[in-house]
């Protein structure tokens, strides 16, 4: 069996608050959609809105009429004689999705009209559509709460259209009411009492069961799915065409035509144009979602995939990442070594993990690219015998102010403090040390020169290494320190170096 998809994140999805594509997002979408992704239709506006939208609409409908699209693009129309109509065909559009009533509430209260009207109202769009040679499709606007308030009206409207031409019945839980129970219900009795009728189902998220009740609507017969990209929709949004995938592919083994390897691509070009992010934990899409964090899981792993499913990353062009902070154990980390080439003995392998658990109870995320800074640090910094100690420091900085740091140190088992100014936190640190050598007469260094660099990437929470190179007595060196603070990165290497001349005579 094959499900087929109508997405409306050009029509239903641009009802999401502030959310408004140009005319040039809506058609590199609308091409995305059916080249790149292969939905098998798309809704892209709706009639009478506005000129923009109209413009939109023209714009892709030229598009689709040139590359042979033109069956796959739809237009929301209303019940308004001839207005909709000529809307749409001015377009350049050949089907109406036509909104019409799908409970009695709507019908007697916002139209004020009988159900004998109504339906009578709908048949001359349809005998205008035909006389104009635009296909229809008939939309049940609330069709849930017709279903549960009003069942004898939602089957005696289909009885009296069922025989009109009429290509497809949409039925849309539109304000999100359903329940996977209710939903597989309701469209089975409808799937049941109207078996030569072509059905399609559009989910909203109100009650987060969007995705629950399409899995329902598909177990009742259903095999026409609207969705929109990333969930978006009005309110709560729509169904996810993601997770739709999921489930028509997973759950039922049935066939679509949508492009997996192009899913992720496509979601991350809407989550630009419409400004409404992806949630990092968002099945298929989500950054985080082929990430392993836990140790347990990595090592799983490397024991014949324990902890893979089927929604394997290669099947939506992505990756399985395996995360680096204090829930790493060995094997995540050796995981990630492995990408980079780098081979550890066990010592440095132990050295690097407990110093990654330390990092990664400060940031979110150690990265594949701290790595080899990390390594680095963490190996050089055991081979310096530890002398000279920061037991506390404090840094300040304030606009219009000069910084100021207090400094505690330790000197071969001797406490010393002292509080300084400066120009900028580490030059404020610097210069209470210097004033802690001074009264102990010791050696000072020369700072001549200072680098600052972080991982590949330029995110604002890497890590970030610091290199000085320090002159005493005519003789250089340097030294290096980590953190994802720049200030405390030059406070660390400077620590170092106060211990490798400590520790070397020959400086």
């Amino acid at each position: 069996m094959k499900i087929s998809v109508l997405d409306t994140t050009l029509r239903d999805g641009e009802q999401t608050s502030g959310v408004s594509f140009s005319e040039s997002e809506k058609l590199n979408i609308a091409r995305l959609l059916l080249e790149e992704l292969k939905v098998d239709r798309i809704e892209i506006a709706s009639a009478r809105v506005s000129e923009g939208e109209f413009n939109s609409a023209k714009k892709i409908l030229d598009w689709a009429n040139k590359y042979g699209y033109q069956d796959k693009v739809e237009i929301l129309g209303f019940v308004d004689n001839d207005i909709s109509l000529k809307w749409i065909q001015d377009a350049g559009g050949k089907i109406i999705n036509l909104l019409c009533k799908g409970s009695l509430k709507h019908c007697t209260q916002q139209l004020r009209k009988t159900p004998d009207e109504h339906i009578s109202d709908i048949k001359k769009v349809i005998k205008n559509a035909q006389n104009m040679g635009i296909t229809v499709h008939i939309y049940l606007e609330d069709w849930s709460n017709g279903m549960r308030n009003s069942p004898e009206y939602v089957l005696q409207f289909i009885e009296c259209l069922k025989n009109e031409p009429i290509a497809r019945f949409m039925l849309p839980d539109t304000l999100g009411i359903l329940n996977h129970m209710e939903t597989y219900d309701y469209c089975k009795q409808i799937v049941n009492k109207f078996p030569t009728l072509t059905f399609d189902f559009h989910a909203h998220n109100d009650y987060d069961l969007a995705t629950a009740n399409v899995y329902a609507a598909i177990n009742a017969g259903i095999t026409n799915i609207h969705t929109t990209v990333n969930g978006l929709g009005e309110r709560a949004g729509n169904v996810p065409l993601s997770s739709v995938i999921g489930i028509v592919k997973d759950h039922f083994h049935y066939d679509m035509s949508v492009n997996e390897k192009k899913l992720y691509f496509v979601s991350k070009i809407v989550e630009s144009f419409s400004g409404v992010r992806i949630p990092s934990n968002k099945p298929l899409i989500g950054e985080f979602v082929f990430t392993q964090t836990s140790g347990i899981h990595a090592d799983g792993d490397n024991k014949n995939n324990l902890y893979h499913n089927d929604l394997k990353p290669e099947r939506f062009n992505r990756k399985r990442v395996y995360a680096l902070g204090k829930m790493s154990g060995k094997a995540n980390i050796k995981r990630n070594l492995e990408e980079l080439g780098i081979e550890l003995d066990d010592e440095s392998m132990k050295i690097v993990t407990e110093k990654i658990i330390e990092l990664g109870d400060k940031k979110e995320v150690v990265t594949q690219e701290d790595l080899p800074y990390i390594i680095s640090d963490a190996i050089k910094s055991q081979q310096i015998n530890q002398r000279i100690k920061i037991k506390n420091y404090n840094l300040s900085v304030a606009a219009g102010l000069r910084s100021v740091a207090t400094l505690s140190i330790e000197i071969d088992d001797k406490l010393y403090q002292e509080t300084a100014s400066g120009d900028g936190q580490y030059d404020a640190f610097m210069t209470a040390l210097w004033r802690i050598y001074d009264r102990l007469g010791k050696d000072k260094p020369r700072l001549v020169d200072y680098n600052v660099s972080i991982p590949p990437g330029g995110k604002t929470d890497a890590l970030c290494q610091t290199t000085i190179t320090w002159d005493l007595k005519n003789k250089q060196f340097k030294t290096r320190g980590l953190d994802s603070d720049q200030a405390i990165a030059a406070i660390k290497a400077t620590i170092k170096m106060l211990n490798v001349i400590e520790n070397n005579s020959s400086l």
